[in-house]
């Protein structure tokens, strides 16, 4: 079902080629599982900071550590720091190779992160979404934050989903509750029609599944029960989930694309059930069927939903083999076949 045999063609000396450091070295490190100190890898890894789109993000930061325009970060869209460190974690970069990155994620805590653990749009509690929560814990980890503070962000993130000690959004003297964006458990969401977003609970899972399993808390396991359930309680290639707005499902589903932000893709979540060991279920059977069919004769898979001139970089033209989309679906490919989606922490 899944693995290289599936492989119409070897794309790795293609995601390897010297002229694609970014990719190269995620190449080299997700696909070849180079140890952290193997030379090439360190080689690869630092070309992939000092050129290419690592490089380009971190040119346009503020020196005092944020994008665009100081505070929060959510706006503008995509070039604020929210979503400039979303796509550095995309793009593998590093605090402990760039110090930048860790000013970077010590600004965004500062400014982004309320007292309650939620990341706001606004700096208020009322400001958080499932998106946003699970964006940013899942892009944290990833660049090597080790900021005590991301404990309560994560608290918040799985009490979130299960409910446990948080009002309902009617009791507004409640110290802490819900709001009119995150406004419920089970991933329910205001911009969904009050309904649970999949796309938020894609996130949650993501952020789960990178944070320690021995550090889990209890809270985090019912969520990331609740998670499961819900994402694989209907076939996740038909994206049947709870549509607040249309009768059909978001034909962005079937849409890879590189970065990616709150817009979610069947690829990303099938990322996020392989990350938390659900490779092997025969729930994802069909979704590993569309994976696989959207590679074309030579291995490589498409970009087919992209923010050019959006953000600070672009990665490639649209329906065209594209290195960045064809690295997700090997590793996710990969990954469920060994059981695991995590890592090693970046070096």
């Amino acid at each position: 079902m899944t693995g290289k045999t599936l492989l119409k063609a070897d794309p790795l000396p293609w995601l390897l080629a010297e002229n694609g450091p970014g990719v190269r070295y995620l190449a080299l490190r997700d696909l070849l599982d180079r140890p952290a100190d193997d030379p090439q890898l360190a080689e690869a890894r630092r070309a992939a900071h000092r050129a290419g789109p690592i490089a380009a993000v971190l040119a346009q930061m503020d020196a005092a550590g944020f994008w665009a325009e100081p505070g929060p970060g959510y706006y503008p869209k995509y070039r604020g720091s929210v979503w400039a460190v979303i796509l550095l974690a995309q793009l593998g970069a590093a605090s402990s190779e760039d110090e930048r990155i860790g000013r970077a994620c010590a600004y965004l805590l500062d400014h982004a992160l309320t007292p309650g653990g939620q990341f706001s749009v606004n700096g208020a509690p009322s400001g958080t979404a499932d998106c946003l929560q699970g964006n940013l814990c899942w892009a944290l980890l990833e660049l090597g934050c080790a900021d005590s503070r991301l404990e309560a962000a994560f608290d918040w993130l799985a009490r979130s989903v299960t409910g446990e000690g948080i009002a309902p959004l009617e009791e507004k003297s409640a110290p802490v509750r819900y709001y009119a964006g995150k406004c419920g458990p089970d991933f329910a969401c205001g911009s969904n029609n009050k309904l649970p977003c999949a796309w938020g609970a894609v996130k949650v899972m993501l952020a789960l599944g990178r944070w320690p399993a021995a550090r889990r808390t209890p809270a985090m396991e019912r969520a990331i029960g609740r998670g499961i359930a819900f994402l694989l309680g209907t076939d996740p290639a038909l994206a049947g989930y709870p549509n607040g707005w249309a009768e059909k499902p978001s034909s962005n589903w079937w849409k890879f694309g590189f970065p990616v932000f709150y817009v979610t893709d069947l690829l990303q979540n099938v990322e996020a059930l392989v990350a938390l060991g659900y490779g092997h279920d025969p729930r994802l059977a069909h979704a590993f069927d569309v994976i696989h069919s959207k590679q074309d004769a030579a291995g490589r898979w498409p970009l087919e939903y992209d923010y050019a001139g959006k953000t600070w970089a672009d990665f490639g033209a649209k329906k065209q083999p594209n290195p960045w989309v064809t690295l997700r679906a090997l590793r996710a490919s990969k990954a469920a076949s060994r059981g695991s989606g995590h890592h090693a922490p970046p070096a």
